[in-house]
């Protein structure tokens, strides 16, 4: 992804960031959210870094505000129960692609053993590019959330994100990370890259929030 492509992303989300909330919205029975459409490919969006890690060589740390930090390589991974689910994918950008046919391993099990604090609600995720988001701790814990190594029945492509990444269907596609290397618990909310540029630290599609309502800290002018 190109530099000037970046800027005028988060011109954007800048100058969306004033417009009315939108929690307040009523949920769409409809399985296209308000303000998208359709694809017929799954696009690629990235910083433009594509880092090509090998499977000898990923690992995920598990850590932060929790009772066990865990280290999960790939071998270690191999061990969970592998699982395909059907999803839609839906992007900021206002493109939904339907039928995502994603094969992973359910987040829910892997964090069996990690055991969050009490008071970590909060959750960064971090990737081998640089890049980073935030997500409610729930987000990381529902059953629809996968640790994803492959896509319509072959492995994950770097384009993608692979070999794994963080597929969480029911939020906006920025918050599933490429290249996931750490997932850290917290008790105060950490702002990702693009919440940092005024996007939403819910990200709800149904309920179309893409954007804060008031600047935070870390915006660039």
């Amino acid at each position: 992804m190109s530099k000037s492509y970046l800027d005028r992303k988060e011109a954007w989300a800048k100058k969306m960031a004033g417009s009315p909330d939108s929690s307040s919205k009523e949920r769409s029975g409809d399985r296209l959210p308000p303000g998208q459409h359709t694809v017929e490919k799954l696009p690629v969006l990235d910083l433009g870094i594509q880092p090509r890690i090998g499977e000898e060589d990923w690992a995920l740390e598990i850590g932060g505000e929790v009772e066990n930090e865990l280290r999960i390589d790939w071998k270690s991974l191999m061990k969970f129960n592998y699982v395909e689910e059907m999803s839609d994918f839906h992007c900021v950008t206002t493109w939904s692609k339907y039928d995502c046919k994603w094969g992973g391993f359910k987040m829910s099990e892997v964090l069996d053993e990690v055991r969050p604090h009490s008071d970590a609600e909060h959750v960064l995720l971090v990737s081998y590019d640089g890049y980073t988001t935030n997500v409610p701790i729930e987000a990381v814990y529902s059953i629809r959330t996968l640790l994803a190594t492959s896509l319509n029945g072959k492995p994950l492509s770097t384009k993608h994100g692979g070999p794994v990444r963080i597929i969480i269907p029911h939020l906006y596609a920025w918050k599933s990370s490429k290249f996931v290397k750490q997932i850290v618990f917290t008790n105060k909310m950490q702002l990702g890259y693009w919440e940092k540029r005024g996007y939403s630290n819910t990200a709800d599609p149904w309920r179309e929030e893409r954007f804060i309502d008031e600047e935070v800290p870390g915006w660039k002018d």
